[in-house]
């Protein structure tokens, strides 16, 4: 039986979220599946994956093959690494020490990277909305200088308007 691990789709359309499954090959993608070993929403972002790590290896242990986006989700999760180093113990070059320490170091440069990305996203976002409110800010004073000058009378024009009223005036008298 060919074990495939791969992406279950869900929720309604244009939100799409996705139940990563271990399945047998020939079945339909929504249809029977062995076991659930986690979930991916790819509508945020950054995409949140939920996975049960062990369960993981342990089909990859087993024989099962990802499909290309589950192999992507599972080398960013880490999965395919620590299945690497298992891997290597089995073969007799590495210890479970090194194994551990070299996934430890791993996940950490992936995490700092993954939060840098988090607050890198939340600061632009503040920026664009403190740059749109400025534009908007900047647009409604000029908007109200505009709107003054065109309530008020220029003042040479006054000056001007005011004799000619007055000589107009004495004619209509006489």
């Amino acid at each position: 039986m060919p074990v495939k691990i791969r992406l279950q789709r869900h929720g309604k359309k244009g939100q799409a979220f996705f139940h990563v499954v271990v399945a047998d090959g020939r079945a339909p993608r929504d249809g029977k599946f062995i076991e659930k070993i986690g979930t991916y929403n790819p509508t945020t972002n950054p995409a949140t994956i939920d996975l049960e790590f062990d369960k993981a290896i342990d089909w990859l242990q087993k024989g099962a093959e990802p499909t290309n986006t589950c192999r992507a989700i599972l080398a960013y999760k880490g999965v395919l690494y620590k299945n690497h180093l298992l891997n290597g113990v089995k073969k007799g070059a590495l210890t479970n020490e090194q194994v551990t320490a070299k996934f430890e170091k791993w996940l950490s440069e992936k995490t700092s990277k993954i939060e840098g990305k988090k607050t890198k996203l939340a600061t632009d976002k503040a920026d664009y909305y403190k740059k749109k409110m400025e534009e908007e800010k900047a647009a409604k004073e000029a908007k109200a200088a505009k709107i003054a000058a065109k309530n008020q009378p220029a003042p040479a024009a006054e000056a001007e308007a005011k004799p000619e009223q007055a000589a107009e005036e004495p004619k209509t008298e006489a």
